[in-house]
């Protein structure tokens, strides 16, 4: 076989970056212009309110930073904690177990609870710390809604309500990277006070801005927090953005392209981009069931409607089925990571997609699995997504 490029698109199906649609590549592709101008503002004080409507808080405060959501993370815990504070953190997965690390890097005091991977958030441990913690030395909970590594979802209500019954002050941050814009998220409701997302995911751009949203609580802790921090200010940003500006050069490009992105997603309607990732998703779930696999998702209740992780018979390499798929087929699937590396292969249902595209994925994964001689039945994945979506189309005709 030629070593020259496959013709075609490629099909692009890790759980971020995402597909970027057409409309938003042309919105990004703008000519350079005055980031002081009277007339800036225009494009930027609506991306605020946007944002907000997107993770639905009315008191919150959005922020814009040109960085990935590691940065956020960073700008989160920079803002509101000082040097030896303690906070909890589970892990469950890369990156749960990334957040951790960030964090005592940084010079937190973590207390680690680790869980198995391919469950979430345990909130009765976090009640039973948070009760036993009299003296209330434990300022925040930090908790992954979407563990990407896994395709799992937790219960941030759930969290929430296990602070509540141990009637601590901590806060409650809550990593929204691979869910916010393609989950339902509740800031308010839940009473997350900071709120962490990247671009590259449900907002369909390309990886470079952190999107936060933080509650007014955490903004009041910031007023005593002495963890140093500098291009991350959040009171840097409050001063500028009121008048639509921001403390140092934007990302111009991807504030356009941000502005692109949400309007794509009012114009669906955020009901309907999270029920269009919830069927996307079943026949994924169909498909793996109809290979006679299973997800790293322990129980139905943690299934990711973002992305599913597969796992591959023992004796079979999961980064062998990626490769394939990769160099064969012009298929792009997630890798498994850490703990799950080698025994997983991921795939990716969230951002810019539809029935047919997630389809030549479910074929082009079946078909690199064959090829390293993973007994599944040709077309049977397939035939199962099909029959899931031909039951409940997206759009009924």
């Amino acid at each position: 076989m030629s070593n020259s490029r496959i013709p075609g698109r490629n099909f692009l199906f890790v759980p971020g970056p995402t597909n970027i649609p057409d409309r938003i590549l042309r919105a990004m592709n703008v000519v350079s212009e005055d980031h002081r101008s009277p007339k800036f503002p225009e494009l930027t004080l609506p991306l605020f309110t946007q944002l907000k409507k997107v993770f639905k808080t009315e008191t919150g405060q959005a922020f814009i930073f040109p960085a990935s959501g590691t940065g956020g993370w960073e700008a989160a815990i920079t803002n509101t904690l000082s040097p030896g504070d303690k906070v909890i953190a589970q892990r469950f997965g890369q990156f749960t177990h990334l957040w951790i690390d960030l964090a005592k890097r940084i010079g937190l005091d973590v207390i680690e609870q680790d869980e198995e991977w391919g469950v979430g958030n345990n909130p009765d441990r976090i009640e039973e710390t948070l009760k036993a913690d009299k003296n209330h030395e434990i300022k925040a909970v930090f908790a992954t809604h979407n563990e990407t590594a896994t395709g799992v979802t937790s219960d941030i209500g759930a969290v929430r309500k296990a602070i509540d019954n141990a009637k601590h002050p901590a806060l409650l941050f809550v990593d929204g990277v691979s869910s916010v814009g393609s989950l339902d998220f509740k800031q308010d409701e839940w009473g997350v006070d900071v709120a962490v997302s990247g671009s590259q995911k449900g907002f369909m751009l390309p990886a470079g801005l952190a999107l936060l949203s933080v509650s007014q609580k955490a903004l009041k802790a910031g007023e005593t927090a002495k963890l140093h921090r500098a291009y991350f200010d959040f009171q840097d940003h409050v001063k500028a953005n009121a008048t639509g500006y921001f403390p140092y050069t934007p990302a111009l490009p991807l504030l356009y392209g941000l502005r692109e992105s949400l309007n794509v997603l009012f114009e669906e309607g955020l009901d309907q981009v999270y029920a269009r990732h919830h069927h996307l998703a079943e026949g994924v779930r169909a498909a793996v069931a109809a290979w006679g696999l299973k997800p790293c998702a322990k129980e139905a209740k943690w299934n990711s409607d973002t992305v599913t992780a597969i796992v591959v018979p023992e004796g079979f390499d999961a980064a062998k089925v990626i490769e394939i798929a990769y160099k064969r087929y012009n298929l792009a699937l997630g890798a498994g990571l850490n703990k799950v590396a080698g025994k997983v292969f991921r795939i990716g249902h969230l951002g810019d997609l539809n029935e047919l595209m997630l389809l030549g994925a479910i074929a082009g994964a079946e078909m690199a699995m064959l090829d390293v001689g993973i007994p599944v039945t040709a077309g049977s994945g397939v035939a199962a997504a099909q029959a899931v979506y031909r039951a409940n189309p997206i759009l009924q005709a």
